[in-house]
């Protein structure tokens, strides 16, 4: 990991306006420590996560960098009643 992407992971971490990218730039740190995937997934991140979700995050991060961390539109559940 370039130390460009190593600040980046880090301002994200400490300074992300939501709490999901700092939880994944946080693992994405640990993993490029040395720490793998699974280990991340199990021990070191916010809650436990499946280690097949902490890859997807790896993966993102290395197709599409800073832009894969949030979570993407039309994620979780769909409102009862329209706005």
């Amino acid at each position: 990991m370039s130390v460009e992407e190593r600040e980046a992971r880090e301002d994200l971490r400490d300074h992300a306006p939501t709490p999901s990218v700092r939880e994944r730039a946080a693992a994405l740190l640990r993993i490029a420590s040395g720490v793998p995937p699974a280990v991340t997934a199990r021990e070191r991140v916010l809650r436990p996560r499946h280690p097949e979700t902490v890859s997807r995050w790896l993966n993102r991060w290395d197709a599409e960098g800073i832009d894969s961390l949030p979570i993407r539109d039309g994620r979780g559940r769909t409102p009862a009643c329209s706005p």
